[in-house]
């Protein structure tokens, strides 16, 4: 946002939403690939509505809150797994108990207009991250377990925050260890048809997590750099009191930055001689470069960057339609700084990005589940980690719940370590990368990214 923009938001007591009529009470595993440290936390996300606009025909009450209520009740049965909680079992392994318990659902008021946020947005390029007063938007799931534990929290939390303009803001929080960004969409997809009239999801939900269990015994076939057992160096404080900020890149610029990547010489050529790369691939190099200068992480340290890569239409592994499970993996390009920043042409980067992309095949993700099996469920190496991952076809700007498409839809933060590629509603070909670093950091990385894009 390039204007500072607050307000308040009026919550009502939180209260817990079950499935609407019984469902089985049982306990469920989940997969080997769910079931890493990196993924313990909640996810969150924004759905921002328009007011004005005639609900479906279908939809009598044009109050929002309760519309979603009642239909996360009822997705809830076909969800089942969502209302219950986490639990650890031996080796640290862990099972959702399915007590029905229920997810946190939140009715909330702002004193703003949708106008207001649009204004502030930086540019007047549609809403994005960075948003004012996101943590009130955000329900607080953590709050609702015991000691604040993600083992004992509930699952999904869900707020329903009306505008002072009749429009209406959708947050969410949903346990990583249980859906990605396409689980998660899955489930509010759900959750959108009961609302809109269907009287059941289109797409059947569906469990199956043993399909993504690691082979007994495990013997990984990759090295997995991934999952590096590495400490912590001295600087990896610099990631403190973090701000985040989004920056547009045009057709023009993604053009600019392929041509930069694709220069006429042999030795600049991508992999196996193609002459062609994905957005993707070159802004997760470019800003990893200009990340990696802007942080002044020294010559000799490692840095590394993942390309998160969704394996969910590998055939060989089977995954059932309906799986909402995590089905990322997470490779990895691992150098020094000096060779990234002066050993390397932006070429060479998108050309190793491409490899890590083309390197996840089925047996890449069955050797996952063994090395996580192996190493008892590590994190990502954390030490100068970049992590680069496009959600801008995952279908969060497609959720309607009777009010047509959100004006926004998608992550409500960047991480300290990650950046997202997301759409920009209103700014056709235009990819905004929203990025989160230090402020006295934000300006090198800013002023790297201007260097390039007004050459």
């Amino acid at each position: 946002m390039a204007m500072e923009l607050s307000f308040t938001v009026h919550r009502r007591e939180a209260v817990l939403v079950g499935p609407s009529v019984s469902t089985p009470c049982e306990t469920k595993r989940l997969s080997d690939i769910d079931d890493q440290e990196s993924l313990r936390y909640h996810v969150p996300g924004l759905l921002v509505y328009r007011g004005g606009q005639p609900p479906a025909p279908c939809v009598r009450d044009n109050d929002p809150s309760g519309i979603i209520r009642a239909a996360l009740s009822r997705a809830l049965v076909h969800y089942y797994p969502l209302a219950g909680r986490l639990r650890e079992v031996e080796g640290r392994k862990l099972v959702i108990d399915c007590s029905g318990e229920g997810v946190v659902f939140v009715e909330a008021d702002a004193d703003v207009r949708l106008e207001e946020m649009e204004a502030a947005a930086a540019g007047g390029h549609g809403l994005r991250p960075s948003f004012p007063c996101v943590d009130q938007l955000v329900p607080d799931v953590r709050s609702s377990g015991r000691g604040g534990s993600v083992l004992s929290c509930p699952l999904v939390g869900i707020q329903v925050t009306r505008l002072l303009c009749g429009g209406f803001i959708v947050g969410t929080a949903v346990n990583h260890s249980v859906c990605d960004a396409m689980g998660i969409v899955q489930f509010l997809n759900a959750v959108a048809d009961i609302a809109g009239g269907l009287p059941a999801p289109a797409v059947h939900a569906t469990w199956s997590r043993e399909l993504l269990d690691a082979r007994s015994p495990p013997a990984p076939a990759f090295p997995h750099r991934e999952y590096d057992m590495i400490d912590i160096l001295p600087g990896g404080g610099r990631e403190a009191d973090n701000i985040v900020r989004s920056f547009l890149f045009s057709s023009t610029d993604i053009a600019a930055l392929k041509e930069e990547a694709l220069l006429p010489h042999p030795e600049h050529r991508l992999r196996g001689g193609s002459s062609t790369a994905t957005s993707f691939e070159v802004l997760a190099a470019f800003l990893w470069r200009a990340r990696t200068a802007a942080l002044e992480v020294p010559a000799d340290e490692e840095v590394r960057l993942v390309a998160v890569v969704g394996f969910s239409r590998i055939a060989a592994l089977g995954l059932p339609s309906g799986y909402y499970g995590n089905t990322c993996a997470y490779p990895t390009v691992v150098m020094t700084a000096g060779e990234l920043l002066r050993g390397c042409t932006l070429g060479d980067v998108v050309r190793l990005v491409q490899e890590a992309k083309a390197a996840v095949t089925a047996e890449y993700v069955r050797s996952t589940a063994e090395c996580l099996v192996l190493r008892r469920r590590p994190r990502l190496a954390r030490t100068n980690l970049f992590v680069v991952t496009d959600v801008r076809r995952v279908g969060f700007d497609r959720v309607d719940f009777g009010w047509g498409d959100p004006v926004y839809g998608g992550p409500a933060r960047a991480l300290p370590t990650v950046s997202l590629l997301v759409n920009v509603k209103g700014s056709s070909n235009v990819v905004g990368a929203v990025v989160s670093l230090p402020s006295l950091v934000m300006g090198r990385f800013s002023a790297e990214l201007e260097s390039f894009l007004n050459t």
